[in-house]
């Protein structure tokens, strides 16, 4: 693992150990370190069918012609077919103008989670292509989600 993301889950999994308020009494608790290594967690390989899977109605969007400025955003709507919990510790975007929002709770086996991009494309032109990465307790823990866009100026209309 490269050492700026070893700092990204270490910190992550602080903030998340740190997080005890629990908003329902019957809500399962789940061990963030999973999230690190969710085989070792499970116990042994042989554990993988027992994780977390995420599967997703579509892992990119392609918004098509947009005008430049313009603000858009796509819900990336996932659902967990494993069985054990869905942790998502962080989402990552590859610049600013790239926003993620994302569940914060366990997504239970059969539950939708969603993952939501919003993009501003001030500045932007032509062909743009934006991804954001998901770190979870699945195997593999990271799941890569794209948005393109063709951003039209106002000036040439191309």
């Amino acid at each position: 693992m490269k050492k700026g993301n070893l700092y990204i889950v270490t910190a992550a999994l602080l903030f998340l150990a740190g997080c005890t308020h629990q908003k329902d009494a019957d809500k399962q608790q789940v061990d963030p370190a999973l999230v690190e290594s969710p085989v070792s967690a499970q116990g042994s390989s042989n554990d993988i069918g027992e994780l977390p899977v995420f599967a997703f109605e579509k892992e990119n969007h392609e918004f098509g012609e947009i005008k430049q400025g313009d603000k858009v955003s796509y819900d990336f709507k996932f659902r967990n077919t494993g069985k054990s919990p869905l942790i998502i510790s962080t989402v990552s975007a590859t610049c600013g103008c790239t926003v993620p929002e994302y569940s914060k709770d366990p997504v239970n086996p059969g539950d939708e989670g969603v993952v939501k991009v919003s993009f501003d494309s001030e500045g932007k032109t032509g062909m743009t292509s934006k991804t954001v990465t998901v770190l979870a307790n699945t195997i593999p823990n990271t799941k890569v989600l794209t948005i393109s866009a063709d951003i039209i100026t106002p000036e040439t209309g191309k």
